[in-house]
C-alpha cells in the first residue's frame, strides 16, 4: 500500500505509445517522489493501534486451521453499520476443541454463535478476544463450522483513536459517498469476526453484501451474481477460489459506482478482465488514461516474475478516498490513479497477496518488492532516466537518517511496520542490490519466479527468499542479509587513484554510517574509468575490507573515475582524489602479471604457486560473471573447482593488504 500522493506537477516523462491528454498520462516529479510512500501513510492512518489479541488467545486460535470464510453482511455507502453473519470452515489440528477462539471488536453485539449446526451455550468476550463454547467437542483433525451472527457499528479512528477498518466518507469532487474496508495490519476484526494470523490463510472465500440497489459492491474474486431483494435492495455475491487469502486482504467497497472494464493479455495466459469501479463518468474521464496503463503493467510483470497469480478470476480497482491504495486480493482499493500508485499496488498481487510475509518482521517482502515494481514499470514504460530518478529519490529518503533496519524488530508498532524510509524505500534498494549481486538479470528474475512458485498461496520469511537467491548465486549470502536486512546504515567510499604506465592503482576506504551496528559492508563496487579519448571501462571490484587496494592493467590513459555510476548500491557520496603517491611496489605489480597455477587444464583442484598469505579467490567467466568465491590459505594453496562447468575462467586473488593477482585457467 502507498502513502498519500500529491497532485501531479512538472510533467517529465511520457510512456511510449500513449498520447498526451492534459498531462495525465505522464509520471510527474511529484509522482516519482511520493507514490512509494502513499501506501505507508494509508496503512498507518488506518491502524493506529497495536494488535488486539493476547498471546494466550493466539495459542487457542492456533489449534485450528481456517479453510473457508463466507461473509454475508448488510452494508451501505454512507454508514459504518454492519449486520449479518460470518461462516468459518476450519480443521482442528493435533488437539480436540471444546471452544472456538476468534477476534471481534467488543462494541458489536453477538446474537448467536452456531458451531456444527448447534447453538453455542455462551461465549466469553475479553477486549477483542472471543471464546465460544462448543456444544459437542470436536475431535482432532476434523472439519467443523462456526457461524457468528452479529451487528453493530465499526469503530471510527476519529473517536476511538484506533483506526478505521471500515470507513465512510463523502467525496466532494465527485459528489458520492463511499464505504470501504482497510484491515491491514490488525484491524479486520473491527468489521468481521476472524482469525488474524498471517500464516493461516483461508483456502477460499465468499463475500455477500446486501445494499441499496443504487450501489455497487467491489470485493475479492469473481462476481457470481447480483440478486434483487425486497425494499429496493440487491445482494452482490463474490466468490474467490483460485488462491488462498490472508485475513487482511478480504475487502469491501460500497458506492454508486459506474463500471469500466479493460483487459490484459499476458503471454501464455488467459485474457484477464480488469474490473474498475469508479466514482462517476467524470472520474472515469479524469483517470481513464492512467487506468488504461494497467493491462500493460500486468503483461510486463507476468513476463518478468510469472503469470498474474489470479489470472483465472480478475484484477480490478474500487475507488475510495483512503489517501493512497491498498492491495486487496484481485481488487485493489485506490483513491485515484497515478503511474506509480497503480504499478505499486498491482505488483502486490505477486508480492504480498500470492506470497505473503509470514511475520510483520518481514513486511519488506511485501512492500519493498511492490515499491521495486514502480521502478520496473518506469524502466519499461517511461524511461531509464525516470527509473534512475525514482531510485535516487528512494536512496535519498533512506539516507536522511542512518538508523533503523529493514527488519521490523517491534511488530506491534504500526508506524514502524509501514515506515516509508525503511520498509518501502530501503526494502526496494535491497531488492535492487540483490539484482546487482547476481550480476545476471536472467538469474535475478528466475529467482523471483522460483520464489513465487515455491511459496504460491502461502507465506514466506526473509530466510526463504535468502535460500532462493543463494541457489542462484551458488554461495551463501548470510553476510548480505546481515548487512542489509538486519543491519543498519550504509557505506560511503572515499577513493584515491593513480596510474603509472599501463598500471591503474585504486584505494577505496569504506566508512559505515552506523558503525556501532554494522561496522562494514562487504560488497562489490563498480568503478567507471573514463579515458582521455572519452572511451570508458567499468571495473567491478570487491570491497572485502575497510581499506581495499587494487592494481589493474589498462591500455589507455585514465582521465577520471566515478564510483557506482549506475547507482546499484545504497551508498553515500564520498571523495574521489588522484594521488600520485599511490603506487604498488614493483614486486606487487610483477605478481599481478605472473600468478602461476597448475595443473592447467585442471580437473578438481587448481594449485596456486607461491601463495604467501591468505587471500580471497574469485573466479569469473569471459563476461565477468562470478562463478566461485573461496578463501585460500598458504597451508593449502589450492582452489576447489568441482562446482565449475568445463570452460575457460579468470582467477583473481585479493590479499588482506589489497594486492591483486590474476591468472587464467581451463577446467576440464
Amino acid at each position: 500500500m502507498q502513502r498519500v500522493y500529491l497532485l501531479l506537477i512538472n510533467i517529465l516523462f511520457m510512456a511510449p505509445g500513449l498520447r498526451a491528454q492534459d498531462g495525465a498520462n505522464q509520471p510527474s516529479a511529484t509522482d516519482l517522489n511520493s507514490a512509494a510512500a502513499s501506501c505507508a501513510r494509508s496503512h498507518v492512518q488506518a491502524a493506529l493501534r497495536q494488535p488486539a489479541t493476547t498471546v494466550r488467545h493466539r495459542q487457542k486460535m492456533d489449534r485450528y486451521d481456517v479453510k473457508y470464510y463466507k461473509l454475508d453482511l448488510a452494508l451501505e455507502n454512507n454508514s459504518r453499520n454492519v449486520s449479518g453473519n460470518v461462516r468459518m470452515l476450519a480443521r482442528t489440528l493435533a488437539q480436540p476443541l471444546d471452544s472456538v477462539a476468534f477476534e471481534l471488536y467488543p462494541d458489536y453485539t453477538i446474537d448467536s454463535v452456531v458451531i456444527n449446526g448447534r447453538r453455542s451455550s455462551g461465549w466469553r468476550w475479553t477486549s477483542s478476544d472471543v471464546m465460544a463454547a462448543i456444544p459437542q467437542g470436536v475431535a482432532a483433525n476434523t472439519l467443523f463450522t462456526t457461524v457468528v451472527y452479529y451487528r453493530g457499528t465499526a469503530p471510527s479512528g476519529q473517536s476511538a483513536a484506533i483506526g478505521n477498518a471500515l470507513s465512510t466518507r463523502f467525496v466532494n469532487n465527485y459528489g458520492v459517498n463511499v464505504t470501504w474496508s482497510l484491515s491491514e495490519p490488525f484491524s479486520a476484526h473491527e468489521w468481521w469476526p476472524c482469525k488474524q494470523v498471517l500464516t493461516d490463510k483461508a483456502d477460499s472465500l465468499d463475500v455477500w453484501v446486501t445494499t441499496s440497489g443504487s450501489n455497487k459492491v467491489g470485493s475479492n474474486g469473481v462476481l457470481q451474481r447480483v440478486t434483487p431483494l425486497a425494499n429496493g435492495k440487491s445482494r452482490y455475491e463474490w466468490k474467490h477460489r483460485v488462491k488462498p487469502i490472508a485475513y487482511y486482504l478480504v475487502s469491501v467497497a460500497v458506492a454508486p459506482y459506474i463500471e469500466y472494464t479493460n483487459y490484459a493479455n499476458p503471454a501464455g495466459g488467459p485474457q484477464i478482465p480488469i474490473v474498475n469501479y469508479v466514482y462517476s463518468q467524470a472520474a472515469l474521464t479524469n483517470f481513464r488514461t492512467e487506468i488504461d496503463r494497467t493491462p500493460g503493467f500486468i503483461e510486463n510483470y507476468s513476463s518478468l516474475v510469472g503469470l498474474y497469480p489470479f489470472a483465472s478470476e480478475k484484477y480490478g480497482h474500487s475507488m475510495a478516498p483512503l489517501g493512497g491504495g491498498m492491495e486487496h486480493q484481485t481488487m485493489t482499493t485506490q483513491d485515484g490513479f497515478t503511474f506509480t500508485l497503480t504499478a505499486h499496488e498491482l505488483f502486490h498481487q505477486w508480492f504480498g497477496d500470492n506470497v505473503t510475509c509470514g511475520s510483520w518482521e518481514d513486511i519488506w517482502l511485501n512492500e519493498g518488492f511492490a515499491s521495486y515494481g514502480e521502478y520496473l514499470s518506469l524502466d519499461r514504460f517511461s524511461s531509464a532516466t525516470a527509473a534512475r530518478q525514482w531510485m535516487d529519490n528512494a536512496h535519498n529518503s533512506v539516507m536522511r537518517s542512518p538508523d533503523g533496519s529493514v527488519r521490523v524488530v517491534d511488530t506491534t508498532n504500526v508506524g514502524r511496520i509501514f515506515s516509508g524510509r525503511l520498509t518501502y524505500n530501503k526494502g526496494a534498494a535491497v531488492v535492487h542490490m540483490l539484482r546487482y549481486l547476481l550480476n545476471d538479470d536472467q538469474k535475478f528474475f528466475r529467482a523471483l519466479r522460483t520464489y513465487q512458485t515455491t511459496y504460491s498461496g502461502r507465506t514466506a520469511r526473509t530466510i526463504d527468499l535468502q535460500r532462493v537467491f543463494e541457489g542462484e548465486a551458488g554461495r551463501p549470502l548470510q553476510y548480505f542479509f546481515n548487512q542489509w536486512f538486519a543491519g543498519e546504515g550504509y557505506p560511503t567510499f572515499n577513493v584515491r587513484w593513480n596510474q603509472t604506465g599501463q598500471a591503474f592503482f585504486l584505494e577505496s576506504t569504506e566508512t559505515a554510517s552506523m558503525p556501532s551496528v554494522t561496522a562494514f559492508f562487504d560488497t562489490d563496487v563498480d568503478y567507471l574509468l573514463t579515458f582521455t579519448d572519452n572511451t570508458t571501462q567499468v571495473l567491478r571490484l570487491r570491497q572485502s575490507q575497510l581499506v581495499s587496494t587494487f592494481s589493474v592493467p589498462v591500455s589507455k590513459t585514465v582521465a577520471r573515475i566515478d564510483v557506482d555510476p549506475a547507482q546499484w548500491l545504497l551508498n553515500g557520496t564520498g571523495t574521489i582524489t588522484r594521488d600520485n603517491t599511490l603506487i604498488l611496489s614493483n614486486s606487487s605489480a610483477a605478481r599481478l602479471a605472473r600468478l602461476a597455477v597448475y595443473p592447467n587444464p585442471c580437473h578438481e583442484a587448481l594449485m596456486l604457486a607461491d601463495l604467501s598469505s591468505r587471500a580471497l579467490a574469485e573466479v569469473t567467466d569471459a563476461t565477468g560473471r562470478v562463478w566461485l568465491r573461496q578463501t585460500v590459505d598458504p597451508l593449502k594453496p589450492q582452489l576447489d573447482t568441482r562446482r565449475l562447468a568445463a570452460g575457460l575462467y579468470h582467477l583473481r586473488l585479493t590479499t588482506p593488504n589489497g594486492m591483486v593477482s590474476l591468472a587464467r585457467f581451463v577446467r576440464q
